[in-house]
């Protein structure tokens, strides 16, 4: 009789310290209970991919960079015109494709080819701007079309599928920045 109990007691034991150990149930006691915010919530990937957009955008293309001064009589260039991934994203903006439902409506948009021709380049005179101090806007526009062939499928109550293959679309970019004018002052100390 004293072996079965004692081997009942060295199982719960083990048991216990078993249990214990898995992280569900703490040495003190059951693990803090934070009520419904412990069990996962699930989160649509539209959400996700419109919170990515942002921050790609605004991490690339949403922000006026501050250059050096411009050199006397040289030529006032722009900088890079707009990338492949700018222009299409601005596509999307102004005519969207994605978010279609697959099997009742989607939109495709294949064979993209981009031109892209600047229309103006300029630079305004010198103005002094909070927190950047003197300086001078840079602007520089583009012009640029895209020629793709779109397919667009429809599948309720009718199935059929449209090719527009001579679809173009025009979407004018603007790239802003600004230079700096005069004793350009970095805030970088040098005790050389």
């Amino acid at each position: 009789m004293f072996t079965k109990t004692a081997s009942a007691v060295i199982s719960a034991m083990v048991l216990l310290a078993l249990v214990s150990g898995t992280g569900c149930v703490s040495e003190f006691g059951p693990a803090v209970d934070i009520g419904i915010a412990s069990y996962p919530i699930p989160v649509s990937p539209y959400f996700q991919k419109r919170l990515e957009d942002h921050h790609w955008d605004q991490e690339r293309y949403d922000r006026v960079p501050i250059l050096g001064p411009l050199t006397a009589g040289g030529p006032a260039v722009a900088l890079d015109p707009p990338s492949e991934d700018e222009i299409m994203r601005a596509l999307e903006e102004a005519r969207p494709v994605q978010g279609g439902l697959p099997f009742l409506h989607e939109i495709q948009r294949n064979n993209v080819r981009i031109v892209t021709e600047p229309i103006a380049d300029y630079v305004d005179p010198v103005r002094v701007y909070p927190m950047i101090g003197p300086a001078q806007l840079h602007h520089a526009h583009y012009k640029c079309t895209i020629y793709f062939e779109e397919v667009t499928r429809v599948g309720w109550p009718i199935p059929y599928t449209t090719v527009d293959e001579d679809s173009r679309e025009v979407i004018y970019v603007d790239h802003n920045h600004l230079h700096m004018v005069g004793n350009v002052d970095t805030g970088a100390t040098s005790d050389f």
